[in-house]
């Protein structure tokens, strides 16, 4: 699981409250995942399980049973052989809501509404904030040397072939640069391998490998710690590959709208989470690897066979009363843990990147969710010129925030809600020409996880599909005219919903017929 999207960041200053947060006790014992934990509560949207659970799969079959649909955050508080730990898993899952507490916000009712505000939080930026060590919620408690075991927190098996019990799923990883000093926090999976071992699987090319070969290259061992236990938003900026020049607690801060709060290790050198509720601080060392995996992947398979991987030799281990482990599913459709916030991110990134290339009248992005994640890639148009959805799929495919690993980029016109599927294969559908309306890219930059690219040995060279779902430009003005609601006779079904006797709330709908029939009964 090396969990990373590019996207780039955006100007402008979001114009809206911040999600209210509730006054909570920051006593001895209360990290930043409580704050954000009891807001979640007060939204009705996290479930206590207090009957036992085994982490060695029954965990992972309830969040992949219960997170195929919007369901809450599961927080299982009776983890067998663990007692006083806890296990969060299904953070955010597929609902919008959890992502927007995330990010600071109020709830709103529209993907792409979430995608815009995440779009101008990502281009403010500020330093972490510097603390002391005593200060720091982790350091509760410090285990040093061969008193470590690493076996004491409730590490997940998530899939029945998995290779082992992995502690870092949902973590946030720091290393550093040793020529720039960059700090990079990153989230990467690993597997327990004993005591004090831990195994760090970085894809090359991602910032910790990076990082790696230029220490081992000095002929030292690389500085490293891993934090759990940790604020969603945290484990959003981790799991984004933004600028490798840049640090992602400066983008978490200028998410959040405060500094993070960091130390500064006197063992590693490195600046760590100070309320996290979890850290491991240790070296990997050349030419010391183990046999990792396979580990279940976002895509819904397994990813990268058995084989060898560096680890950690952990040196402390830092935690606070009665932790709680934060833990993500990698899994197939909308179960990925991880989907909603990677589609939200890709999108971000993606419009972003056409409005700095001057592409006009882009409507809306939406990367669907249950796509694993980033797959497929939708922008909606209101098209100006000949040419214009060509040029938006191109960009679109290749832009810095869309060129890694999705599959298939769709245009469609402005009448389409990008966010709705069903729009989205009726645009397919209707509009779009076989013959004309599909162009492939090849030799783009994908993953060593895609499991349809084969043997393994041609990865990461991968492949795009880019498919223009719009009006033919050249007959839009005769182009045959799509059935749409009468405006008023849609706001007066939507006031009398009730009184009808009609369950749910009515849908949104917000593209009406503009036109008079010539045969209109007057």
């Amino acid at each position: 699981m090396d969990m990373s999207v590019t996207v780039s960041a955006a100007e402008g200053e979001p114009q809206r409250e911040k999600a209210e947060a509730k006054t909570i006790a920051r006593g001895a014992n209360a990290s930043d995942l409580d704050a954000w934990l009891e807001k979640v509560e007060a939204l009705g949207e996290l479930k206590r399980i207090t009957a036992e659970v085994d982490p060695d799969l029954e965990a992972a079959t309830i969040t992949y049973l219960v997170g195929g649909q919007k369901s809450p955050a599961l927080l299982f508080e009776n983890i067998k052989g663990h007692p006083g730990h806890r296990a969060l898993y299904n953070m955010i899952g597929c609902n919008l809501s959890r992502f927007c507490l995330m990010i600071g916000e109020q709830p709103v009712d529209h993907p792409l509404k979430a995608v815009q505000i995440l779009q101008q939080k990502l281009g403010r930026k500020m330093p972490p904030k510097e603390i002391s060590a005593e200060q720091a919620i982790c350091n509760q408690n410090i285990v040093e040397g061969n008193d470590i075991d690493i076996r004491i927190f409730p590490a997940q098996r998530m899939w029945p072939l998995d290779g082992g019990m992995y502690l870092g799923t949902g973590d946030a990883v720091v290393t550093k640069d040793p020529e720039t000093g960059r700090i990079n926090v990153g989230t990467y999976r690993m597997m327990i391998k004993g005591p004090r071992e831990v195994g760090v699987y970085t894809s090359p090319g991602k910032d910790a490998t990076i990082d790696r070969e230029k220490w081992w290259k000095m002929g030292k061992p690389m500085p490293i710690a891993a934090a759990y236990g940790i604020d969603p938003l945290l484990f959003l900026v981790a799991a984004t590959s933004l600028p490798k020049t840049e640090c992602e607690y400066e983008y978490y801060s200028g998410i959040n709208g405060a500094p993070i709060e960091v130390f500064t290790s006197e063992l590693t050198g490195l600046p760590l989470p100070a309320r996290a509720e979890i850290v491991l601080e240790g070296f990997l060392y050349p030419d010391e690897t183990f046999a990792e995996g396979p580990f279940g992947e976002f895509t819904g398979y397994y990813g990268r066979p058995s084989g060898a991987t560096p680890f950690m030799r952990v040196e402390r281990v830092c935690y606070r009363d009665n932790p709680t482990l934060t833990c993500a599913l990698m899994a197939d459709t909308a179960a990925n843990e991880a989907g909603l916030f990677w589609a939200a991110l890709r999108s971000a990134g993606v419009w972003a990147d056409l409005q700095k290339l001057g592409v006009p009248g882009i409507k809306g992005v939406w990367s669907i969710p249950e796509a694993a994640g980033w797959g497929i890639t939708v922008v909606s148009i209101k098209q100006m010129y000949a040419g214009h959805a060509a040029q938006v799929m191109a960009l679109a495919a290749q832009c810095t925030a869309g060129a890694y690993f999705g599959k298939y980029v769709i245009v469609v016109d402005d009448d389409v809600d990008p966010t709705n599927v069903n729009q989205v294969l009726w645009a397919m559908a209707t509009r779009s020409r076989p013959a004309q309306s599909i162009d492939i890219l090849r030799e783009t930059w994908s993953t060593y996880l895609d499991p349809s690219l084969n043997p393994p040995e041609i990865r990461p060279w991968g492949s795009k599909c880019l498919i223009n779902a719009c009006m033919d430009y050249r007959f839009i003005k005769t182009f045959s005219k799509r059935t749409k609601l009468s405006k008023d006779a849609y706001e007066n079904v939507v006031a009398r919903w009730q009184e009808l006797g009609l369950s749910g709330s009515p849908p949104v709908i917000s593209v009406f017929e503009d036109e008079t029939s010539p045969g209109s009964v007057s």
